[in-house]
């Protein structure tokens, strides 16, 4: 997912986003303690892209924040 994406999601939309790759990551995750997967490369896509949106998440949060305190 492209930061650009990112920026034009909701918050909820962004929770819940939040929610599916994590889910899918510890899905991954088992998989390929199972068995290595094909393209081990979407481990680390999978953490990058949590990041992201976590990332997105807090900076809104805090802008949020600021608006409300002025």
């Amino acid at each position: 997912m492209k930061n650009t994406d990112i920026r034009n999601l909701s918050v909820e939309e962004l929770k819940s986003q939040i929610k599916t790759e994590q889910t899918n990551g510890q899905s991954l995750r088992f998989a390929h303690a199972i068995s290595p997967l094909e393209n081990p490369i979407r481990l680390k896509q999978n953490r990058k892209n949590v990041a992201r949106l976590k990332t997105e998440l807090t900076r809104r949060e805090k802008e949020q924040a600021n608006q409300t305190a002025k």
